[in-house]
């Protein structure tokens, strides 16, 4: 019986970054049956010796919807040419997302953090690996928050090695070491290892990647004392205590949370609580006094915390449609217009977990009437820290 050999659209061939990249005879034999290819235009310079005498190729760079459509008027198997394995970061997961339907078979090389691994002699079993090229740092920092040990991270022409070097210093991440490797398997390749207060000053080929390696564990605390964060001046018990915000965090169930807003942050004790504990959220901490702003700032950093956006400005002046619309929120401070407040982020996201700190029976009668009208569903607990005044946690969300 014949076997029916199966159309595909794409074939996502995986090359290293030698002058000569080799190629094995499948790859050869489906290149001189081809007709139609693409890539990059480095990657044309890598392979065009080995494509026939007439053929297409259709660059891949600029905006991705005009190249799709290059692609869609196309009516025969496409062989694209990526760097490394097509699938990690890579052009293979644009083409999933872009062309769902598409039938795609991939022949990868090693990716260049693997790459930088083996040349190392790297063991990367416990490695994260993560991407800066193209995107804002969470990834980076959510691995470091999380003391990966070995973290392998793709770079860019802005989010270089010396960059990344600066960042984990800024955060007091000290205890990594960077190995950088430029143009991997090319001529000019080299590897070197360096500190990170070394590597600040030094750059690197556009072409490299990074592995980010442990030298000493760095503690993480679950409940940060209250003196250690750095405070308004003359109003040291201007702070949510410990005790009321770790509950807080309980109360607002952030582990299948994506974006948090921290209302009324003032030194950040409970977005940096937050952020310590569930690195993956993306934190928004709005504060209306200027004073605060280099506050939250110096306490994220006292507490290796990055990540966490910081606002300042009067909530209620700012156009909110500009900000990732929040799935959970903290209001720590309303300025006496509680109602107004609730109702504003219930007009966001409806299905919003609201949490709120009440000292004043006002602020509870307030929270509790205008949710209800709304068809939430209230909790409260209510704590008393030491000679201080008792606190109501109450939480909000439509079941």
């Amino acid at each position: 019986m014949t076997k029916i050999q199966k159309y595909i659209d794409f074939y996502l061939i995986g090359i290293s970054n030698h002058p000569t990249p080799k190629l094995n005879d499948d790859v050869l034999n489906l290149i001189q049956e081809s007709t139609v290819f693409s890539g990059g235009k480095r990657h044309y310079q890598l392979v065009k010796s080995y494509l026939p005498k007439n053929h297409t190729w259709i660059e891949i760079s600029g905006k991705m919807d005009f190249l799709i459509n290059k692609y869609k008027k196309i009516d025969t198997t496409i062989v694209v040419f990526a760097s490394g394995d097509p699938f990690f970061y890579g052009f293979g997961n644009t083409l999933q997302r872009l062309l769902p339907n598409a039938q795609l078979k991939a022949t990868p090389y090693f990716n260049s953090i693997q790459l930088l691994c083996h040349k190392t002699q790297t063991n990367y079993n416990a490695l994260k690996s993560v991407s800066v090229h193209g995107r804002d740092w969470s990834a980076l920092d959510e691995a470091l928050i999380n003391r990966n040990k070995l973290i392998g991270v793709l770079t860019d022409a802005k989010k270089t090695p010396c960059e990344i070097s600066k960042r984990l210093l800024k955060y007091g991440f000290d205890n990594y070491t960077i190995t950088v490797g430029e143009a991997l398997d090319g001529n000019n390749e080299h590897i070197e290892t360096l500190d990170l207060a070394t590597c600040t000053k030094k750059s690197h080929d556009h072409l490299n990647c990074v592995l980010l390696k442990q030298t000493t564990s760095k503690e993480k605390p679950f409940g940060i004392a209250d003196d250690a964060f750095i405070s308004l001046p003359n109003r040291a018990n201007m702070i949510t205590k410990m005790p009321i915000r770790l509950s807080t965090i309980n109360a607002l169930q952030l582990q299948n949370k994506a974006v948090f807003w921290d209302i009324g942050a003032c030194t950040g004790s409970v977005a940096i609580e937050a952020k310590q504990q569930y690195p993956h959220l993306k934190i928004i901490a709005f504060e209306k006094r200027i004073v605060c702003k280099n506050i939250i700032q110096q306490n994220t950093q006292r507490f290796s915390t990055p990540g966490i956006t910081i606002i300042i400005d009067d909530f209620f002046n700012l156009n909110l449609q500009e900000f990732q619309i929040p799935d959970v929120v903290f209001i720590g401070g309303h300025g006496g217009r509680l109602n107004e407040l609730i109702h504003l982020i219930h007009q966001l996201n409806p299905k919003a977990r609201i949490v709120t700190n009440a000292v004043k029976q006002n602020s509870t009668n307030i929270f509790i009437k205008e949710l209800t009208t709304l068809n939430y569903t209230i909790n409260t607990s209510v704590i008393q820290v030491n000679e201080h005044n008792k606190i109501s946690i109450h939480s909000a969300e439509k079941i």
